[in-house]
């Protein structure tokens, strides 16, 4: 079925043409459940650990490790900043989640999350020429509770082996403690990516979307259906960059965000969703369907679809009304419905539909810029040059309504990106290590071309396996057979 295609270009192609739309949407998300599962078991895992210096003879075993290491240490000891040269420290991140809120599946157990960190790890080092590690751990207390605090202990701990710190898949409110309380304590850069990496995307996104619809941020109807750690960092850098916060309207599960929500005020683990009620409604509107009336923009980031959003919602808002519909692994509302609900520019996070909008073509650019200058944190004006990166380069080689910004495969946007992030890190005072923009692209284009070329230098000589075809055709086969069941 897919014989000699194992790149799955033509997958819309092999779904039998009497499944609907919405049967060939969920097909193709069984699909790559299906294959996820096969190929991950096929390969144990999708990361490794290899070498970068060679082994001429026997006697460079006394330089890579006793005696000559001693060296090393004793250097290091004396100045500690430079284990950034002398080691890998300076090239490699720890994934860290404590896997309580993976994707769309909640709390899935600590060793759960290790598909996702691993993954992480894998677009790390693919996209961005950056080394990562993902590590698992449990944060539950001695009375089963998860505790912020473990995890903030267990960084500060780990931190010394690392150049930064990717935070992963930490539930609220305990996301909020952990990153807050850790940017400021660390001497390395902590992203929440979750959070910051998704609102640098997001917003990305958006200002070419804006551009497309001759609208200006500071003008629009902003709705945010969602209010977890990333529709709140969404919003907190979207008015940073000069949205007008009372023109927005936020929902959590409760409803709607506003002065009067005391069961926020009163949570001081919320805090960063009470600082939204504060700015945000002031006419406390507190239903959907109110709120989404002349809406320009839809920014949803809530649980699996489709039948989350109601086209109903849509129907109501703004003439070339933006949606951004970015729940994981479904997004709340397909494209095709949303478009015929009115949408004009539609974004999920998923790569298998126009615009994905989606952290993946940021946090690999982001994290190599703040590592080239061996950044001490990772600033809001850091995320947003990121934004702006992504915006410029793909309004650059063209954007229209169904790709409004660069995807993954855009190889080129992760060294422009890294340049402009590490500018931003020197000009706000937050890096150790001085580059021009040049160097800096130099640098990291020549970090993501080695990491690709190794990559594919390791399938070819067979050093890396090949997948079986049957790996993706009883993969595609089960899927087609759930949806027509």
């Amino acid at each position: 079925m897919i014989k000699n295609n194992l790149s799955l270009e033509n997958l819309e192609s092999l779904l039998p043409d009497d499944l609907t739309q919405q049967q060939k949407a969920k097909a193709k998300t069984l699909f790559y459940k299906e294959m996820a599962l096969k190929a991950h078991r096929f390969y144990n895992g999708k990361m490794q650990t290899l070498p970068k210096a060679p082994v001429p003879g026997f006697n460079w075993f006394n330089a890579w490790y006793t005696p000559g290491v001693s060296n090393i240490s004793t250097t290091i000891r004396d100045d500690n900043d430079t284990s950034f040269e002398l080691s890998n420290r300076g090239n490699l991140v720890a994934v860290v989640s404590d896997s309580t809120r993976v994707l769309g599946d909640g709390d899935c157990t600590p060793p759960g999350g290790m598909g996702v960190m691993e993954g992480k790890a894998f677009l790390m080092k693919y996209l961005g020429g950056v080394d990562g590690i993902a590590i698992c751990v449990d944060s539950r207390n001695e009375k089963g509770e998860n505790d912020p605090d473990k995890i903030i202990e267990f960084v500060k701990m780990l931190q010394h082996s690392f150049g930064a710190i990717n935070l992963e898949d930490i539930s609220q409110p305990n996301c909020y403690k952990v990153l807050d309380v850790l940017r400021e304590e660390c001497q390395i850069p902590v992203w929440h990516d979750d959070a910051q990496g998704t609102a640098c995307v997001t917003l990305g996104g958006l200002i070419n979307a804006l551009k497309l619809v001759d609208k200006k941020i500071e003008d629009v109807k902003i709705v945010y259906y969602g209010a977890g750690a990333s529709n709140a960092t969404i919003a907190r850098i979207i008015n940073s960059y000069g949205a007008d916060p009372a023109k927005a309207i936020m929902f959590d599960s409760k409803g709607s965000l506003n002065k009067g929500r005391s069961d926020i005020e009163n949570d001081k683990r919320f805090y960063r969703k009470w600082e939204l009620c504060q700015v945000t409604n002031p006419d406390n509107i507190d239903t959907m369907e109110e709120a989404m009336k002349d809406a320009d923009v839809l920014i949803s980031m809530s649980k699996p679809g489709p039948d989350v959003v109601k086209p109903s919602w849509i129907e109501a808002m703004a003439d070339k009304s933006i949606v951004f519909v970015c729940a994981n692994p479904v997004p709340e509302i397909y494209p095709y419905a949303a478009k015929e609900a009115g949408a004009y520019i539609v974004a999920t996070g998923r790569g298998d539909f126009p615009n994905q909008v989606n952290n993946s073509v940021g946090f690999p650019g982001i994290l190599k810029g703040a590592l080239m200058v061996r950044a001490s944190k990772i600033t809001d004006n850091m995320a947003i040059a990121a934004a702006n990166s992504i915006a410029r380069f793909s309004e650059k080689r063209g954007i229209n309504i169904e790709n409004i910004i660069a995807t993954m495969d855009e190889s080129e946007v992760f060294p422009f990106e890294a340049a402009d992030v590490a500018m931003q890190a020197i000009e706000d005072g937050v890096a150790r290590k001085e580059l021009t923009w040049q160097q800096a692209y130099d640098w990291a284009a020549a970090d993501i071309k080695n990491a690709r070329e190794s990559t594919q230098c390791l399938f070819e000589k067979g050093l890396i396996e090949q997948p079986p075809e049957s790996v993706i055709n009883e993969a595609l086969q089960n899927a087609i057979n759930k949806v027509k069941s």
